[in-house]
């Protein structure tokens, strides 16, 4: 199943959603606009978990590719890193998707700051079941995991219409967002597991998007809530 969108309208305009899926987009487009660059890029500002845990550069990089700003600064400029275009649209659909609900429930600035919470608790996540990996660690899925966690908690009779494909054909029902997203986290779980055991990933930080849904989860008991009136959020 692939959500395409929800029927459950926002009560607030969502700027910060917005904000983020621009930033993602115009990080992206620089990424690569730099063309071989790009890869020494990810490298100065995604999250390798092996200069997380011991504070320093990977030794044996290549000049270009050795940043300048602090280790624990690439926790928050891997979440604007993507590792190609449909990577970016993935995350950026889902965000659009259930970024929206969210941002009403908590308001704009609350929002901003759960989100790159659940960003920073997913990569520190990722980073204590493969502390020694040297590969960067790039994405907004596992602060989107957040979001995704806190919609499934507020929202978990919002009707999502996915896509389902059948052999040749592909058909749209709408199925509440428990099942959605409660499928959703399972099937990170099982491959999380799987990973663990030495199988094939295929480059995805699985634990990154469990540790993601999970603090998004708590998070969202913790955050205070706008308040609606007949007059609207306050």
């Amino acid at each position: 199943m692939f959500p395409i969108k929800d029927d459950n309208p926002s009560r607030s305009f969502p700027a910060v959603t917005l904000l983020l899926i621009a930033a993602n987009a115009a990080v992206f487009a620089y990424q690569s606009w730099l063309g071989a660059g790009g890869q020494s890029f990810v490298f100065r500002y995604g999250a390798i978990p092996w200069e997380i845990t011991h504070w320093t550069e990977l030794p044996g990089l290549p000049r270009e590719s050795v940043s300048w700003v602090p280790p624990f600064v690439t926790l928050f400029t891997s979440m604007f890193l993507h590792g190609g275009f449909l990577h970016l649209l993935g995350n950026m659909l889902y965000l659009w998707i259930f970024g929206d609900n969210v941002e009403a429930l908590l308001g704009h600035f609350r929002f901003l700051a759960f989100y790159v919470l659940s960003g920073l608790g997913a990569c520190l996540t990722y980073i204590f079941f493969d502390s020694n990996s040297g590969i960067p660690m790039i994405g907004a899925s596992g602060a989107i995991s957040g979001v995704l966690g806190a919609y499934m908690v507020n929202y978990p009779g919002a009707r999502v219409h996915v896509a389902v494909f059948l052999l040749f054909f592909i058909r749209v029902i709408r199925v509440p967002a428990l099942i959605v997203l409660g499928l959703w986290f399972v099937i990170q779980v099982l491959n999380g597991l799987g990973s663990l055991g030495g199988q094939s990933t295929g480059g995805v930080a699985w634990f990154a998007h469990i540790g993601g849904f999970v603090i998004g989860i708590l998070l969202i008991w913790i955050f205070p809530k706008k308040r609606y009136r007949a007059s609207g959020w306050q």
